[in-house]
């Protein structure tokens, strides 16, 4: 996997540990992606035009990104049932994560919470089967991020 710019957490270092729920109420922490890279993809808002978006690419790239052994998850802070109607509309067919209580938690442990929007940032965390972080990028919350550079760091 390449480098990537700087960002909130330290390349190598394990992340931070979660606790969350799946749009289909099913727990998920990070203790339970052990043993499998992952991909936490943060986002601000389902349903919102950047961010469908972006998931579209990335539920279009599924196939593609799993092949590499890749879990992918998106993180928001969204309630679980917007989450699901969020995945059911758009056909995910990967793992919704929600960080709606406490709220942003998820994000602020990672370092991409925007306490004013009260969201987090697009956030995307390349992680190793230990939980290592191998690869990261951050754009703001009107900065699309690009598929492209994701792929890139997987290959």
């Amino acid at each position: 996997m390449t480098e990537s710019a700087p960002g909130p957490l330290a390349l190598g270092e394990r992340v931070p540990d979660f606790s969350s729920r799946t749009q289909h109420g099913e727990p998920i922490t990070l203790a339970s992606l052990a043993g499998a890279p992952a991909v936490l993809v943060f986002y601000p808002w389902a349903f919102s035009g950047i961010c469908t978006g972006e998931l579209q690419a990335l539920r279009d790239a599924h196939a593609e990104i799993t092949a590499t052994g890749v879990r992918l998850l998106a993180v928001s802070c969204d309630a679980m049932f917007a989450n699901r109607a969020f995945a059911d509309q758009q056909r995910f067919g990967f793992d919704l994560l929600t960080d709606h209580w406490p709220h942003g938690a998820i994000a602020q442990a990672y370092g991409v919470f925007d306490q004013a929007a009260g969201c987090s940032l697009r956030g995307t965390f390349v992680l190793d089967a230990e939980g290592r972080l191998r690869w990261q990028v951050v754009h703001q919350i009107g900065e699309p991020r690009a598929l492209v550079d994701l792929l890139a760091a997987l290959a």
